[in-house]
């Protein structure tokens, strides 16, 4: 009998329901010489001369590329931030047979023939299984996702492999192209993430005043003194907004005074906004220095602070940032050019 195989083929011999030998790309003359596993078990009902009456799958070594995978229903995943939500995962994978007696062993069996489709469809699950215990060990929360894909795909990727050679397949790649969670989840994202800009955009521009009043104090002559003064009486309003508004609501009911009033940042009393001291404990409210270790504004010819006594002459000295070098105002935590840490 002759056999041929063409590339990127597999010839599995099979006799009695059970694999006996595979053939390679070629022409192959099937004689008891080319099977000697076969020899003794065929030759003895016909005194050594064997008929060899057999059957022969023929599989296909090549790439099998694009497969699609995906989550037919969504999976539970519990998100430390979100709860309890259902999410979807799709994505695609490329395989190869490279041990075809195994593959037909443990997939074909009996079955005359096995196409991509319905083996694409059994991986699936088993890659479904294996992602969601990946997840609940490597992902806290789906917002912390985007910019992980590639990752996540080599390691569950390392983990399917050992699974797929048990049915003599390579997993040659794998990626992960969307994990998406349903559209409530969504705008529940979406709407977090319109707070944390409007946060941002509040703590931005209170440190665009705290650099406008830098600058302004670097300034010499009387034009740059006058800028700082009018910055510094602006600062208790800038940082005291929602007292301001409250004041302002109920300023009426304030026994002799009219129009805006601010907090004393000390005794809590309500005061005129354009006044420069608290006239009930005498805080000063005109921001020209503080002191670095506890936040009492002090006056320009203070040496010492009045409440904890630390000497003022260390105050002016100006921090350099290790990162980008720049020159920053005594007691900031941040450099106003890199934003790296003090």
């Amino acid at each position: 009998a002759q056999l041929t195989v063409r590339e990127s083929q597999a010839a599995v011999l099979f006799y009695q329901g059970k694999a006996r030998d595979a053939f390679g790309p070629g022409r192959h003359t099937l004689v008891t010489a080319n099977l000697p596993i076969l020899t003794k078990i065929l030759s003895i009902p016909w005194r050594g001369d064997s008929p060899l009456r057999a059957e022969v799958y023929m599989v296909n070594l090549k790439y099998f590329t694009n497969l699609k995978w995906g989550t037919r229903n969504p999976v539970a995943f519990r998100d430390k931030e979100l709860g309890l939500i259902r999410i979807r995962a799709h994505g695609i994978f490329n395989i190869q047979v490279v041990q075809p007696v195994l593959f037909i062993n443990s997939l074909v069996g009996t079955m005359g023939k096995i196409t991509t489709e319905e083996i694409s469809s059994y991986l699936k699950r088993v890659i479904v299984s294996r992602l969601n215990d990946f997840l609940g060990e490597k992902l806290d929360t789906i917002i912390d996702l985007p910019g992980k894909f590639d990752e996540f795909s080599m390691e569950l990727q390392q983990r399917l492999t050992l699974d797929f050679a048990h049915f003599g397949l390579r997993l040659s790649h794998l990626y992960i192209t969307s994990i998406t969670p349903p559209e409530e989840v969504q705008k529940a994202i979406d709407d977090r993430a319109r707070m944390n800009v409007i946060t941002d955009m509040d703590k931005f521009v209170r440190m665009k005043a705290a650099m406008a009043m830098e600058k302004a104090a670097e300034n010499q002559g009387e034009a740059g003194a006058g800028l700082g003064l009018g910055m510094g009486m602006m600062m208790p309003a800038m940082f005291n907004p929602v007292a301001v508004q409250s004041a302002s609501g109920g300023g009426s009911k304030a026994s002799g005074q009219t129009g805006a009033t601010i907090t004393c940042p000390d005794c809590s009393s309500n005061i005129a906004q354009d006044s420069r001291f608290c006239p009930l404990c005498g805080h000063q409210l005109v921001v020209l220095s503080k002191c670095r270790e506890c936040g009492k504004n002090l006056t320009p010819e203070a040496k010492f602070c009045s409440r904890c006594g630390t000497a003022t002459e260390q105050q002016s000295q100006e921090v350099v940032c290790r990162e980008c070098g720049s020159e920053n105002m005594s007691g900031a935590t941040f450099c106003n050019q890199c934003g790296q840490k003090l």
